[in-house]
């Protein structure tokens, strides 16, 4: 056997460790859309799958509900927005989520120079399509050209071959698709991955609830989860917001097959259900780390080097703990991955598959 069909036979053992209906699941819905700001063709995909997998599917705005026949037992939120554009005049794109979080000057909330200079470049060349909002509907095709920082309002511009006929408020999405590598999953998989197996969860039986939210991206999803919980919820301290977490590159994502949190930069997690994560992750045998314990260690390097601290973050959970007074608390389980927020997001294929592993057992199945 030849050193190219070794390397294509390990791919195929990997992907086969995880459900074949799953990687189905998962390609169906990174070929949906679903660009933040612009959700509703995607909620429309979401709930179709979820009836399929006999989920009672409740939409309210920025937020569709999924329960089982037990929706108090378990309680998981994953965001359901990728990153994407939205046309904003004759031939002028913007970044999706920048424009949802209402992110310029002009409301004194610009977006850092840091952040628009990481991406400026991030996507040049990436073919791109443009979809009805509310249906989904195909609007074209196209291919980023470039991008700047307009120096009248300091806001990211990308030019867009293609696509000159949209009219304002057209989203944009990525064309994308999954990738399966000997080692990782790969493609635009914040957070269509964590959605999928969420899905995928109701496929095995969970009688408990989903919660998938938009807008995450320009950090207004966790208004709508606390809406819900302020209609209809009563205190709740088992609400597990799934997610990726970014690394530096592949290798430092495989240091660990999932990740916890103590904290993020909003608020402190709830202990009893980390320490729950964590009996559940040592009798299966699965690795973990907790972020904050990470960024924390690498800020001492960093200080003795006098280089710039890291932030611990800022996550769906920590939001919504600190603007609900008590009413929603929980913790987070994440699945490391490297290239965050671009095209080429990597997760270890034994992260994907400890995760779902790790879901079965919290949905007790």
């Amino acid at each position: 056997m030849n050193t190219s069909q070794k390397a294509l036979e390990q791919i195929v053992n990997c992907q086969s460790d995880l459900p074949e209906s799953f990687i189905e699941l998962l390609r169906t819905l990174m070929r949906s859309p679903s660009v933040t700001g612009a959700e509703h063709s995607f909620f429309r995909v979401l709930q179709r799958e979820l009836e399929e997998r006999g989920a009672k599917v409740t939409w309210y705005e920025g937020l569709l509900v999924a329960q089982g026949s037990k929706p108090d037992s378990r309680m998981f939120s994953a965001h359901i927005d990728r990153h994407g554009l939205v046309c904003t005049g004759p031939n002028e794109f913007q970044y999706a989520a920048f424009v949802a979080g209402a992110r310029s000057d002009l409301l004194g909330n610009s977006v850092s120079e840091s952040l628009m200079q990481k991406i400026v470049d991030r996507f040049d060349a990436e073919s791109v399509y443009a979809f009805e909002p509310w249906s989904g509907a195909y609007r074209g095709r196209g291919k980023i050209t470039g991008a700047y920082i307009c120096e009248f309002r300091n806001n990211l511009i990308f030019q867009v071959d293609g696509l000159e006929h949209l009219v304002a408020g057209t989203p944009v999405a990525f064309t994308d698709k999954l990738n399966i590598t000997e080692h990782a999953l790969v493609g635009q998989l914040d957070n269509v991955l964590t959605t999928a197996a969420l899905v995928h969860l109701f496929e095995n039986g969970f009688e408990g609830t989903a919660f998938f939210t938009a807008q995450e991206e320009a950090g207004k999803s966790w208004r709508y989860l606390l809406e819900w919980f302020r209609r209809f919820g009563g205190s709740t301290n088992n609400l597990i917001v799934v997610d990726t977490s970014p690394y530096p590159d592949l290798n430092t994502a495989k240091q660990q097959q999932l990740v916890l949190r103590n904290k993020d930069a909003n608020a402190d997690f709830n202990e009893e259900l980390n320490q729950e994560l964590v009996k559940i992750c040592q009798r299966l045998g699965v690795s973990y780390q907790f972020k904050d314990e990470y960024v924390a260690a690498q800020n001492r390097i960093h200080e003795q080097k006098g280089e710039p601290l890291s932030s611990y973050g800022s996550t769906e959970m920590g939001r919504i703990i600190a603007a609900s007074n008590g009413l929603v608390d929980g913790t987070t389980l994440q699945i490391p991955s490297s290239g965050y927020h671009t095209m080429s997001e990597s997760a270890p294929l034994g992260s994907v598959k400890a995760f779902l592993s790790i879901l079965n057992e919290l949905a007790n199945i």
